[in-house]
C-alpha cells in the first residue's frame, strides 16, 4: 500500500479531534479563567465590589452564550467521531448535554424565572462539567 492511501482518511478524521480540542479550550479555559482569576483580581486591585460585580454581570453571560457555541462545536465532532448515538451513550456526550441544560437554567435564572443561586449554581456546574470534560480523551474515530 502506498502511504497515501493508509493516511488520507487519518488526515480527515483529525479535523474533529483538532476542533473538539480546541472548542473546549475556549470556553472551559474562558469559565475558570473569568470566575477564578479575573473577578478576584478585579478585586484585589483595588476595584469597588459594585465595579467588579457589574464586570461579572456584563461577562458571564457572554461567556455563557459562547460556550454554548462551543459545547455544540463538540458535540459535533463527538457525532462525526463516533456516531449520533454518543451523544447519549457516551460520558462526554452527556456531559455536553448537562452543559447545555446548564446554560438554559442559567439564562432561566437570568430571566427571572430562577432564583439568583441557581444562577451561580448553574454557571459553576457547567464549569465542573466542562473540567470532567478536560480530563477525557477527545474523540477518536471509528476505525
Amino acid at each position: 500500500m502506498s502511504k497515501s492511501v493508509t493516511s488520507e482518511p487519518l488526515e480527515r478524521l483529525r479535523a474533529p479531534v483538532i476542533a473538539w480540542q480546541l472548542a473546549q479550550t475556549f470556553w472551559v479555559g474562558g469559565l475558570w479563567l473569568l470566575h477564578f482569576v479575573l473577578l478576584p483580581a478585579l478585586g484585589k486591585i483595588g476595584l469597588a465590589p459594585l465595579l467588579v460585580q457589574e464586570v461579572a454581570n456584563g461577562l458571564r453571560p457572554l461567556l455563557v452564550g459562547f460556550s454554548v457555541a462551543c459545547v455544540l462545536l463538540q458535540g459535533m465532532s463527538l457525532v462525526v467521531a463516533l456516531g449520533l448515538r454518543a451523544l447519549w451513550r457516551d460520558v462526554r456526550g452527556q456531559l455536553l448535554l448537562a452543559v447545555l441544560l446548564l446554560a438554559g437554567s442559567y439564562f432561566a435564572a437570568r430571566a427571572g424565572w430562577l432564583g439568583d443561586y441557581w444562577q451561580m449554581f448553574s454557571y459553576l456546574a457547567m464549569a465542573c462539567c466542562g473540567l470532567l470534560l478536560v480530563v477525557q480523551s477527545p474523540p477518536e474515530a471509528r476505525r
